[in-house]
Parts: C-alpha cells; structure tokens; sequence
C-alpha cells in the first residue's frame, strides 16, 4: 500500500510543475503578444509661411499634419481683400517669380477636370476650394483628407514639393482648366 501512495504522491508533484510551468509560458506569451500590438503613432507636420505676390499684401500662415493616414490643412490669412478667395495646390513647391506662375499649374495627377472638391464629375488632387476673407482681409481654412499624404511617396497622393497658392477671385469649379479664380496673389511652397 505504500508504494501505491508514494508513486502517485509523485505523479501529483510532476503535474503540479506542469501546471506551473504552462502557466508561466501563458504569462509570458501574453506579454509578448502585448509588446507586439502596441504601435508607435505617428505624426508628420509641416508648418510654412505664405508670401504675397502679384504686387499684393496678402500672406499666411500653413500647418499640415498627416496623423493615421488622415492629412489636415489648416490655413490663416492676412491682408486679402474682403471676399471670397480660392485656394489650390500647384505642382512646384516654387514660389520665385513675382506672380507665382512659376509654381505651375493645379497639382492633378490624377488627370481630371476642375472641379469642386469630391464633385462627382470630377476634381484636382489640388483643387481645396473658396474660403472667405472678413472686412479686416482675413480668413482661414481646414480641410481633411485621405487623399494627400506627407512624404509617402505615392505620386497621387504626396504634396510635398508643391505650393499653396491663394488666389485674387473664387474658383467657379467649373472653368477649365483654373476655375477662372484670377491672380496668384501668395504663396507657399510644401518642403520638409
């Protein structure tokens, strides 16, 4: 009868360790699954200053931030005149000649027709849009989108090396290929 209890005294005590040792390597795989989902955020800001051009006083202050793949502009303004003005990207972060026309034409790497912004009909990765300018010549803007990125380098989507550009009018969204929105009257060029 002794040797009976001895031997399964002994199966207990190795089952025991078992069990302990099962879950210390559940404890520790837990850990390591939860090292692993933890993801660093990330967040890509640009900040720059917008220069008048065309012989006027306007200027402005950009700051873009890509967070979670979502890119937001937020856009002030200063010495516009009082009214609605369009902005747009341009294709060249190059704000050199006096009327910006060096900076190029809408960005549209997508090739589509101008148009207002998520239009149907179509619209310019650079097309943002109309804001209004207060009696005192200042406004501002925010967009968000999924369809922009900061350095990605996705050709469709990346803005880096292009410009800002506020315009003297309103875009009509549907004057090809400008919107008709007159002069180029600041600039800001988009550069890491």
């Amino acid at each position: 009868m002794k040797k009976i209890v001895v031997t399964f005294l002994s199966i207990a005590a190795i089952s025991l360790v078992g069990c302990k040792n099962e879950t210390k390597k559940t404890e520790e795989t837990e850990e390591i699954v939860e090292k692993t989902t933890e993801v660093e955020e990330v967040v890509k800001e640009i900040t720059f200053a917008l220069e008048s051009k065309s012989g006027s006083t306007a200027t402005g202050k950009v700051e873009i931030i890509e967070k979670d793949g979502m890119v937001t502009l937020n856009a002030s303004f200063f010495g516009l005149t009082p009214g609605k003005h369009a902005i747009h990207i341009h294709e060249k972060a190059d704000c050199s000649a006096a009327d910006a026309t060096s900076s190029g034409g809408h960005w549209n790497p997508t090739m589509q027709p101008h148009g207002e912004w998520g239009a149907e009909t179509g619209y310019h990765k650079g097309d943002i849009g109309n804001f209004e300018a207060n009696e005192n010549g200042e406004g501002t803007i925010t967009i968000t989108t999924n369809e922009w990125c900061i350095g990605c380098g996705d050709e469709s989507k990346d803005i880096i090396g292009k410009a800002i550009i506020v315009h003297e009018g309103v875009d009509d969204f549907t004057t090809q290929p400008t919107g008709n929105a007159g002069g180029r009257v600041s600039c800001g060029g988009i550069i890491q």
